[in-house]
């Protein structure tokens, strides 16, 4: 069910503290932690503490929560002293989503070419 820890979900694990994790911010609704394997010198992911599979399944079911994780990305890249930043969100495994719990990932540190992949 949305909202509801997944037993499978490695980001939920996460947010309980069973799988260890360098959290670099935390609020009442979010986690941010680096990502093990960046793709930038900052690479950190913002997630919902709550579980939707999806960006655009946390959008529908808690937009506030969504609009949260993107005033947490911001945070990020403020903390990280970021001149600019990229926050990307997969969406479907055909946009390279995967771990199927709604995530952005703050990307910065060097130069991001466009279009990215």
């Amino acid at each position: 069910m949305a909202g509801e820890p997944q037993d499978d979900c490695l980001f939920c694990k996460i947010v309980a503290g069973q799988v260890p994790s360098t959290i670099v911010r935390e609020t009442e609704t979010t986690v941010a932690f680096r990502d093990i394997n960046p793709q930038a010198p900052t690479h950190v992911l913002v997630i919902p503490k709550a579980h939707h599979k999806d960006a655009a399944a946390l959008a529908v079911a808690a937009p506030e929560v969504a609009a949260d994780v993107l005033r947490e990305a911001q945070a990020v890249a403020d903390q990280e002293q970021l001149e600019s930043h990229r926050v990307v969100f997969n969406t479907g495994s055909g946009a390279g989503q995967t771990v199927w719990h709604a995530h952005a990932h703050v990307l910065g540190g060097r130069g991001l070419e466009w279009p990215p992949g």
